[in-house]
């Protein structure tokens, strides 16, 4: 199970009743932010979510409104003594635009551990979660994220008995621990039947349309992407300025057959996303309007 919370929805700028894009996950008492826009920290105390569980902090790109977030946030992470190391995971140049900004965030008492993405997909396994960076199309280098929560097949007990492997083993094997005693090695494929489906949340924001979205996005629990302009008269502008628009985000989301799509990343002039979802729910019905504080609880599918 997987907690998610979108923290911020918008672009651009912050408004009174929106904050700039953030997005939280939780998950085995670890939790993983991706952007940290303005009023991130906001937001997380409107939720009640602690600080103090993130372990890693990943960002799409570089533009302030999913970054301007982070000195504030590392500060308040300071002085609540945390020691632990916090890992980010961004595009190149991450180690070089951290540190600009730590100018006013200059002694922290806990390491950050760089990660830059290098190519166009990489993948990381963090926390007992996969996670993998997807490049995709705006107009600086730019990082989407899919997280994956693999899970084992069901342990076939009639399987472990036939073959004789010890009770005391059973428990670790079905963790997927291989083990060898007395010269024999038990293996989890002994006694493990074919992988189950497990979760996959995809998040990506600022691109057009883009082939690597629908790949990675693919078979996704939920999918939340970027919908900058609701109204029907923005494309060019989404264009122009390599965004994309409410329907082409659910174009995206019917061809990757996801489950659920929310919406977010709107521009400041689009006060009412919802007025504009009829025309999103003819191509991908269960999409919905994302909003600062929208949760969600994902599941492994009941058996």
């Amino acid at each position: 199970m997987i907690d998610v919370c979108l923290l911020g929805s918008g672009g651009m700028m912050p408004l009174p009743y929106r904050h700039l894009t953030a997005l939280l996950v939780r998950y085995n008492g670890s939790s993983l932010l991706i952007d940290c826009g303005e009023g991130t920290q906001v937001a997380m105390r409107k939720r009640g979510w602690s600080f103090k569980p993130i372990d890693v902090i990943c960002f799409t790109h570089y533009h302030g409104d999913h970054i301007s977030g982070l000195p504030g946030l590392l500060l308040t992470m300071g002085n609540a003594e945390r020691s632990e190391p916090l890992t980010m995971i961004g595009p190149k140049g991450l180690e070089r635009v951290v540190n600009s900004l730590r100018v006013i965030a200059p002694e922290l008492p806990f390491e950050i551990r760089y990660i830059e993405i290098s190519g166009a997909e990489e993948e990381f396994a963090l926390n007992g979660y996969r996670l993998r960076a997807f490049r995709v199309n705006h107009n600086v280098l730019c990082y989407g994220y899919t997280l994956e929560l693999d899970r084992a097949g069901r342990f076939d007990a009639a399987r472990a008995k036939e073959q004789q492997i010890p009770l005391s083993f059973w428990s670790r094997l079905q963790k997927g621990e291989t083990i060898e005693q007395d010269g024999i090695v038990y293996t989890p494929e002994m006694v493990l039947g074919p992988p189950r489906k497990g979760i996959k949340l995809t998040y990506t924001t600022d691109t057009r349309p883009t082939e690597s979205i629908v790949k990675n996005a693919a078979g996704s629990d939920l999918f939340i992407c970027e919908g900058m302009y609701g109204e029907p008269d923005m494309k060019a502008k989404a264009i122009e300025h390599k965004h994309m628009t409410f329907l082409e985000a659910a174009r995206a989301a019917a061809r990757a057959q996801v489950q659920e799509l929310w919406l977010t990343h709107y521009s400041p002039s689009l006060v009412r996303p919802e007025d504009f979802m009829d025309p999103v729910r003819e191509i991908f019905p269960n999409a919905y309007p994302g909003k600062d504080g929208k949760t969600a609880e994902l599941n492994f599918d009941e058996d």
